[in-house]
């Protein structure tokens, strides 16, 4: 069922209009500075969606304001991407859910399904389970759920929390729609120094 959704790529347009609708008003709500905000986007090379994706699917919506001294750079929340993380966020969320207790086969079929080592699967899940809880985000977003989420289990904790929609697609798109305000790469960096310091070594993307 999810797993079919990762290589839907009417989901992944889906996703797309989504983004765009979230670019448009933070560009029609201008800079603080009062400036116009001008397109800036740039392009990423996001990995695990379908292989026929157009090339827009890897543009990464921002803006610039326009007014002289300011120059202020914004970028909208996004539904495909989770801060500087290499593949689609919806992978990153997906996947972890996916390699929960399947025999070494299957876990051999994602891998090779899409190329993703079994080693960042590891890291996506210490991501999941150890620094995303203990962030700023987390420790907000938590409190929104009538029924508490079990931060051990992340992600498959937060999928659950939404099972009272129908349809596999929409659950997600409910989950991604929280995970927004993690495509702003400040919690990135944070994450990144966390898992620097508890390796004793420097991060790499993920």
């Amino acid at each position: 069922m999810y797993q079919d959704l990762l290589r839907d790529s009417s989901f992944f347009d889906l996703l797309l209009r989504f983004d765009a609708d979230l670019a448009q008003e933070v560009q029609a709500a201008g800079c603080p500075c009062g400036g116009v905000l001008h397109s800036a986007r740039y392009p990423r090379k996001p990995r695990g969606g379908p292989e026929e994706l157009s090339r827009e699917h890897g543009m990464r919506a921002s803006f610039c304001c326009a007014r002289e001294g300011c120059r202020r750079r914004a970028t909208p929340p996004s539904l495909r991407f989770l801060g500087r993380k290499v593949f689609f966020g919806v992978v990153v969320v997906l996947l972890p859910i996916l390699r929960e207790g399947p025999s070494p086969e299957r876990l051999r079929r994602l891998e090779q399904r899409f190329a993703v080592s079994r080693r960042t699967l590891y890291r996506w899940r210490e991501w999941w389970q150890d620094l995303v809880p203990r962030s700023r985000w987390w420790q907000s977003e938590r409190g929104h759920y009538a029924t508490p989420v079990d931060a051990e289990k992340l992600p498959g904790s937060l999928l659950a929390a939404f099972s009272g929609i129908e349809g596999a697609a929409d659950r997600v798109v409910a989950v991604l729609r929280r995970l927004a305000s993690l495509s702003d790469d400040r919690f990135g960096h944070a994450s990144r120094r966390l898992s620097a310091a508890r390796r004793g070594c420097i991060s790499t993307q993920m």
